[in-house]
């Protein structure tokens, strides 16, 4: 092996679970912290995820149309919008964002 890698073909382990609901939550948080750490103030994000939901139903603009859409029909709602506004306020609450020096 030129690399001087050596992987080892024994895995003795069981795989890894893949859970789809672990990973909204996951991606929720990434994203809360990322514009957090680009000084996005919470109302900047909010318009980002659904610029509707701040300047009202009928504003011209969109964004991630077809993950909101996607969304409404696997969970009744544009999931992703709640998920990374509850990660921001639960960040902000509890002290995560001041502690990272935010």
């Amino acid at each position: 092996m030129g690399s001087g890698l050596m992987v080892s073909a024994c895995h003795d382990s069981p795989p890894f679970a893949w859970d789809e609901d672990r990973r909204a939550l996951l991606r929720a948080d990434l994203n809360a912290f990322y514009a957090r750490a680009y000084s996005l103030p919470r109302d900047k994000l909010r318009y980002i995820l659904d610029p509707a939901d701040v300047k009202g139903p009928d504003y011209p603009s969109e964004t991630f149309r077809v993950l909101n859409e996607k969304e409404i029909r696997q969970h009744g709602e544009y999931r992703t919008r709640r998920l990374v506004l509850t990660a921001w306020d639960r960040m902000e609450a509890n002290g995560e964002f001041t502690a990272m020096g935010m």
